[in-house]
């Protein structure tokens, strides 16, 4: 792991709840709002109040709940990314199935916390999301990533994913592995700056708003080796 240096932002990161369960939002927003470098900026108990919010506030995390009284969460994620290109989703969820963690994963989401995980947890992955990380488990991301659609692209025309580096496609891999970004910076030798601008650039490319996202394209581009997963 790096140094706290390297995993906080300088400014506080902004976090929108989105739950319905009033006790466990309020719970999350006073535990968010005790760390120094959280603040949560609102508590929206539909997902109507949702977009309303993001659509003229600054957000930076967006813990969404999966199941809300007007929609899923999951359905929700395209259109909140739309009004707010910038934040991180991270989808709360109870106990959902697989098939949902794989939709929330190719609609741009940046992982998932349980609410059955401790709060601490839930503020580590709000810092995880906010730096850029995939907020999953290596053990579920290696059961997750085979169900992700491959091959599947359906267009002939050329993209940018094909003028992927080759260290750029290192990186993806061990992306693919569940490895952070200093785990990754580990491997190469290399610092965690430089494994943050080759994130950032192969997303570019592939067009990823979240490491999830680009290893979902990556799979339907057909990108990554038999042996990644």
């Amino acid at each position: 792991m790096s140094g706290q240096s390297d995993l906080l932002p300088t400014a506080p990161v902004r976090v929108l709840i989105v739950d319905d369960h009033e006790v466990l939002a309020a719970s999350l927003a006073t535990v968010l709002d005790l760390e120094d470098d959280l603040t949560t900026v609102g508590v929206a108990g539909t997902l109507a109040k949702a977009r309303a919010f993001v659509a003229t506030e600054p957000v930076d995390v967006i813990l969404l709940d999966h199941r809300m009284p007007d929609g899923d969460g999951v359905s929700a994620i395209p259109e909140l990314r739309a009004l707010r290109p910038a934040a991180h989703i991270v989808m709360l969820t109870a106990s959902a199935a697989d098939h949902v963690l794989v939709a929330a994963i190719e609609a741009g989401a940046s992982g998932f916390v349980s609410k059955t995980r401790s709060l601490a947890e839930v503020t580590s992955a709000v810092r995880a999301a906010a730096n850029g990380e995939a907020v999953v488990s290596p053990e579920m991301l290696v059961r997750l990533l085979p169900r992700l659609q491959r091959g599947q692209s359906g267009s002939s025309a050329p993209t940018q994913a094909q003028s992927l580096t080759e260290r750029e496609r290192d990186v993806l891999g061990y992306v693919a592995q569940g490895l952070s970004n200093a785990a990754i910076a580990e491997q190469l030798v290399v610092s965690i700056h430089t494994v943050r601008n080759h994130v950032a650039n192969l997303s570019a490319k592939l067009g990823a708003h979240s490491k999830l996202e680009a290893l979902s394209i990556a799979m339907r581009e057909g990108l990554l080796p038999d042996d990644s997963f």
